[in-house]
């Protein structure tokens, strides 16, 4: 199967295991650390297919690739396994140890569906981060696996907001990239040098990936994706 021609496409990534694998080994409910080495192997993702945009949040990455990308010839099975493997080598190499992921292709039609799939993924991390810093305070606070679960079973946003802050955190004042994920692209910069034939100094266009810990949310996020996809690579 290949992906068809002109079709926008994400590539999907997710730790196996990954519950089991962050709860021994970090902090919770987030740690800097773990989210370091998640945008570690999501750069690596999106250098090494030439991605246009890469976004990572909780222990998942999500890479567009541009429609007119022929990348190993758009073959789907190519693209999940070898972005699997690129990202568990990624990140296998920067923590030391083992970690295994799995892969999937999505696919949209135009810039639209591009916007909301990333935009979903941020409403997903929003949640989860909501989630889990309320089963975590739990947690702390004493409460077993089965007391914190059932404690937020059917408690909507506004009630794990309150319990968050009877126990002095504002979800609100967390830090962005815990709310609402990393995200990663390339930029063009100036760069000075020296021209030694003709002596004088010069200006060079380079590329480099941004990383942005400060995303924004909702509508200006739309307008942010919207604005990148429509830049030509």
């Amino acid at each position: 199967m290949t992906v068809p021609p002109g079709a926008w496409t994400i590539l999907r990534v997710d730790g196996r295991s990954f519950s089991r694998f962050t709860e021994q080994r970090y902090d919770k409910p987030f740690d800097l650390r773990f989210s370091q080495l998640m945008t570690e192997a999501a750069r690596a993702l999106l250098v090494e297919f030439g991605g246009r945009y890469a976004y990572t949040e909780s222990d998942e990455i999500s890479v567009l690739l541009d429609p007119e990308s022929q990348i190993f010839g758009r073959g789907v099975e190519k693209l999940v396994s070898l972005s699997a493997s690129v990202t568990a080598a990624a990140f296998t190499h920067a923590v030391g140890e083992p970690a295994h992921f799995d892969s999937r292709v999505w696919i949209g039609t135009g810039p639209a569906d591009v916007v909301d799939y990333f935009s979903w993924r941020q409403a997903d991390a929003a949640r989860s981060a909501l989630n889990g810093w309320c089963y975590w305070t739990l947690r702390k606070d004493g409460r077993s696996r089965q007391e914190a679960t059932k404690a937020l079973e059917g408690a909507n946003a506004s009630a794990k907001n309150e319990l968050l802050y009877r126990h002095g955190v504002n979800f609100n004042e967390l830090p962005a990239w815990q709310r609402r994920g990393v995200g990663l692209w390339w930029e063009t910069y100036e760069r000075p040098g020296y021209d030694p034939l003709r002596e004088m100094p010069v200006t060079a266009t380079r590329r480099r990936v941004r990383e942005e810990r400060e995303l924004p949310m909702k509508g200006p996020y739309r307008e942010f994706l919207a604005g990148l996809i429509a830049v030509k690579p």
